[in-house]
């Protein structure tokens, strides 16, 4: 594993190799990549040494599975393709994360963790419908990458590719799923960082919004369960098809070009709850009444029910929103933005009195960082749009009205402003105690996976052919052979 490194005083985390080929494995596995795959170094040689190997040699055994010579370019080409940044890795570091991800699966089988079959094709077809779109339905180029002579037996490979990722993302997180960190364990592993290595992190800002969205009318929302009892009635009545109803009029496109299928699990809570209630009330065959969510308005076919799971189909309608609730809102945002703008009132007391944001308005608009929980967002780390938007902004400055949307909202309209900013900083227990304890949790899972990783490989067989052998593998991989 690649633990954490301390490079030119300046502490970083470098990214579990394991884990990136694992996730890149399971989700990237089906992207196009050129032929012209990196090719074998020597120990620390970089991965772009000229030096080749020779094709599809079985380059070691793990367990039950067999890894070829050709998989780790096939890996370091996917996690290229991912954006993953492999500059200082050797091939032989590389190889020892691949074979990390073989025993994690391995592992998984023996502990029986179990596959869902049905989401593993799901994601197969949606991988394959992604690649087509982006090569304009170049089933032929798909294959010979492959290297296979039908689209069967691509699917099969496919499916195989994603469920041994799946185990092996499953297994790792079986691995650490209990380990935790005490403040104790925090400050100790604070204070054994050297103070000229503390670690330094970059500029942070706290950003505040206020957002205005357009209401829906009480006619709009009338017209569209209108119509869906109108979609249910001819469905049960006159036998029409719900799956030609999604395809031509449900406006949830993540769901559209499957027939508006999704499948639910009593035991892994998935859509919203709204959804979710109907869908276990009904029997197989029923159709629901309209319902609505945060998204709009539903009916649900039920279609199958497999033990815990259901197998669903929904037509989603959105409400229409007239030019006269648009205008009322960015109306109603420019009034606000004035008012802050001219020292009426502040920003904190605009958000808790006007804006539509229940997550943020009584936090005075501020907004949280997912990754942190907390109200401090690195700028290098920031989403691009949330870059975009503020980027020019002086601390305390109003940004213009900005129209924007949601998964939820078609329309909405905001203004944002920087609350709070602290420049470039050496690491402060108290100040930056949340990324602290998130390196240092990362440190400990790190430990426990290379625990794990001694143990389990020491009770299973494994066999490292041909010039692999020469690596100095941090794991026992070699065995003494």
């Amino acid at each position: 594993m690649m633990l954490l490194r301390i490079i030119n005083s300046k502490f970083i985390t470098r990214v579990s190799l394991a884990l990136c080929i694992t996730l890149c494995s399971f989700i990237n596995a089906q992207e196009i990549i050129p032929d012209d795959k990196p090719t074998l170094a020597k120990k620390k040689d970089s991965i772009t040494s000229k030096t080749r190997i020779k094709a599809d040699g079985v380059a070691a055994v793990v367990g039950e599975f067999i890894v070829l010579e050709s998989d780790l370019d096939r890996e370091i080409a996917q996690l290229e393709a991912s954006g993953a940044d492999l500059e200082g890795f050797t091939r032989c570091e590389l190889f020892g994360s691949l074979l990390e991800s073989k025993l994690y699966a391995h592992q998984a089988i023996q502990d029986s963790i179990l596959v869902n079959e049905l989401y593993i094709q799901g994601l197969v077809e949606q991988k394959i419908e992604g690649i087509l779109a982006q090569t304009k339905g170049d089933m032929d180029g798909l294959l010979r990458f492959y290297k296979k002579d039908s689209e069967a037996a691509l699917r099969e490979e496919m499916y195989e590719i994603n469920k041994n990722g799946y185990l092996a993302q499953e297994m790792r997180a079986k691995v650490v799923q209990d380990v935790e960190v005490t403040p104790e364990e925090v400050r100790a592993f604070f204070n054994d960082i050297p103070e000229d290595e503390r670690p330094v992190f970059g500029t942070e800002l706290k950003v505040a919004q206020i957002v205005v969205i357009p209401e829906v009318t009480e006619d709009a929302k009338q017209a569209v369960i209108e119509r869906l009892k109108a979609f249910k009635k001819d469905v049960e009545e006159n036998g029409s098809s719900f799956t030609t109803k999604v395809l031509v009029y449900s406006d949830d496109k993540a769901s559209k070009s499957k027939g508006g299928k999704y499948t639910l699990n009593r035991k892994r809570p998935r859509m919203v709850k709204e959804f979710r209630d109907v869908a276990f009330s009904l029997q197989e065959g029923e159709i629901s009444e309209p319902f609505e969510s945060d998204f709009g308005f539903h009916i649900i076919l039920l279609e199958k029910i497999r033990g815990q799971e259901y197998d669903v189909r929904h037509i989603l309608l959105r409400p229409e929103l007239t030019q006269e609730a648009i205008q009322k809102a960015k109306d109603e945002i420019d009034m606000v933005r004035e008012k802050i703008v001219d020292g009426t009132i502040t920003f904190a007391e605009a958000a808790r009195e006007f804006s539509d944001e229940k997550e943020t308005k009584y936090e005075g608009g501020q907004l949280t960082n997912p990754q942190t929980q907390d109200f401090n967002f690195e700028l290098t780390k920031m989403e691009p749009e949330m870059y975009t938007q503020i980027q020019n902004l002086k601390d305390g400055e109003v940004s213009p009205v900005i129209q924007d949307e949601d998964r939820i909202n078609l329309i909405k309209f905001k203004i944002m402003t920087v609350t709070d900013r602290i420049d470039d900083h050496e690491a402060d227990f108290a100040r930056d105690y949340l990324k602290i304890k998130d390196l240092a949790l990362q440190d400990k899972q790190l430990k426990a996976i290379a625990d794990w990783q001694k143990t389990v490989i020491t009770e299973t067989y494994i066999k490292v052919n041909g010039e692999y052998k020469a690596c100095d593998f941090k794991g026992n991989w070699l065995k003494n052979q």
